[in-house]
């Protein structure tokens, strides 16, 4: 074809093109394929990419997936930093003179901040770019007190203080990876590239590990800061030469519109004959800007949005917890993380190290083992909701709904709660140790399929304002999961184990994952009713002016 020709660098690298366009309900899109698209799972590629070797979803499949590793590598080493300290309380308790809940608080308090730099951090990449606040979150979380300053910790209360400066340097580590995510990869690609930041998102909760056996090593408490310290240094090089700046206004080709518009009403031999005379006026390689050289990616200045209203996004973020698809992802992180990060973390180290185990505190971390090989288990299906997605897109003559993807989240809506049911048992009753570790597999197995999908079902449906977005899922799932962990240690000694555990949590988590069937009955009534609204038509105006 000759549009296919003429869609290349000056270095002879193929541009995507595509046709896709989103229909007038968010979330819904039009995938039929002309002519001259490029294809995925048979069907054109969404968003539209321009005809700019510049533009992100252009990039080669090589920088796109080391990008994806970096952030991936920043989620996985914040989350372990967070999370590992938690097998450390009963030293903490010795050490600083201090009660079981204020010991816990180290974490609790720090995981809050985890959420809440997000306020800040979210708007400033939106404001002056990506890539200059992954690098300064990256130095914050090491210096200015932060990693360093909780090794050389002399009191509980400057620990407290290090760990809540180091959790709110990397917060914006849970928010950038999923806004990378949107910014350079298609629709297609969504479900699979979120499934590799969710892994190792997940796979931090595998601190407590690494930290209980530096102390089997006969080391101190302060080694795990060290070399958390030592592995973020290392990133932080790595990103400095990997990670380009993504934020990029990307103008949809007026073909694109003209074309959809302009075939509605023929038939397919006139459709193929209209693709062929766009394919033939698509750009030339002498109108394309040339690729930028490596040493210009390394920029890291020059990008102001001055259209991007700092406070006015802190404050219009908040909106979003009133749109269900939205609340849903803070319900289900908020509630997964409050389990699976300390509610395991927090009760395992305490159950094991008295009778009748009696381990030592060295091996308590190891319940992180359970939470692991949940996940492991869960990432064969990575990309099921993509292919469960593309293959009812085909049935659908083409036409995608944001609600396709939910049906690979069916098969586990129950294996959740009855995870918990096992460990809240397990620890009423002093069970066998191996049923701690069932319990919490199944319940990060099914938490898997959730981070994953609702994550991506949100961004499917609401794409044009994804700042936003993250800022109100961090800053909820951070403060549910902060509640659900402040007072854990004494409501589980007033009201027991099963109730609390079995009961109480398994029945709001529960509870989270049957609101899976009422997204995939009336998740598309929900998303018309939400594009009236104000808030969707300030969101779309916003857009417009940044294109």
């Amino acid at each position: 074809m000759a549009g296919e020709q003429t869609r290349t660098t000056a270095q002879g690298r193929h541009l995507a093109h595509s046709h896709a366009k989103e229909g007038d309900i968010p979330g819904t899109v039009n995938l039929q394929a002309v002519e001259g698209d490029d294809t995925a799972y048979g069907q054109a590629l969404f968003p539209v990419p321009a005809n700019d070797p510049n533009d992100p979803l252009q990039w080669s499949q090589t920088r796109k997936i080391l990008i994806l590793v970096v952030c991936s590598l920043y989620s996985f080493l914040s989350n372990s930093a967070l999370l590992g300290p938690s097998v450390y309380i009963g030293i903490y308790i010795q050490e600083f003179g201090v009660t079981p809940t204020a010991a816990s608080d180290l974490v609790s308090y720090a995981n809050l901040a985890f959420g809440f730099g997000s306020l800040l951090m979210v708007p400033l990449y939106h404001k002056i770019g990506r890539r200059p606040v992954i690098l300064a979150s990256l130095l914050l979380r090491q210096y200015c007190g932060g990693l360093i300053g909780c090794a050389q910790s002399k009191t509980y209360a400057t620990l407290m203080a290090c760990r809540v400066i180091h959790c709110f340097g990397a917060s914006v580590c849970e928010a950038l990876p999923v806004q990378l995510v949107n910014d350079i990869f298609y629709l297609h690609e969504r479900g699979k590239r979120l499934g590799v930041y969710t892994v190792c998102l997940c796979a931090g909760a595998t601190g407590p590990l690494f930290a209980g056996y530096m102390l089997d090593g006969g080391y101190s408490w302060r080694l795990f800061f060290y070399v958390e310290f030592a592995f973020a240094g290392a990133l932080l090089i790595l990103a400095f030469f990997v990670v380009e700046e993504t934020t990029y206004h990307r103008k949809v080709p007026e073909e694109v519109t003209e074309t959809r518009s302009s075939t509605t009403s023929l038939n397919d031999k006139e459709l193929a004959t209209a693709a062929d005379m766009m394919t033939t006026t698509t750009t030339s390689e002498m109108d394309l800007p040339p690729r930028k050289t490596f040493i210009q990616t390394l920029k890291f200045w020059g990008v102001w949005e001055k259209d991007s209203q700092f406070f006015i996004m802190i404050a219009r973020s908040f909106t979003y917890f009133f749109v269900p698809h939205v609340f849903w992802v803070i319900t289900t992180y908020g509630i997964y993380i409050g389990l699976g990060a300390l509610t395991f973390n927090f009760i395992f180290p305490l159950k094991i190290t008295s009778p009748p185990y009696s381990w030592s505190e060295t091996s308590s971390g190891l319940i992180a083992l359970g939470s692991l090989a949940g996940y492991l288990l869960a990432l064969p299906f990575t990309s099921s909701s993509d292919l469960l997605a593309a293959r009812l897109t085909r049935r659908n003559n083409g036409v995608r709904e944001a609600e396709m993807r939910l049906g690979a989240m069916l098969p586990v809506m129950l294996i959740g709660p009855a995870g918990l049911v096992v460990f809240g048992f397990a620890a009423e009753r002093n069970l066998h140790w191996f049923t701690y570790f069932v319990g919490s597999a199944m319940t990060t197995f099914s938490g898997y399929f959730y981070f994953t999908f609702t994550l991506a079902y949100s961004i499917d449906s609401y794409t044009s304002n994804i700042s936003e977005m993250l800022i109100a899922m961090n800053l909820g799932k951070q403060a549910i999961s902060f509640g659900m962990g402040l007072k854990l240690l004494d409501w589980v000694v007033i009201k027991g184990y099963a109730v609390m555990i079995a009961g109480v949590f398994g029945g709001l988590l529960l509870a989270n994952n049957v609101a899976l069937v009422g997204f995939m009955v009336k998740g598309k009534g929900v998303r018309r009713f939400m594009a009236r609204t104000w808030l969707a038509q300030r969101s779309q105006q916003i857009k417009s002016n940044q294109i």
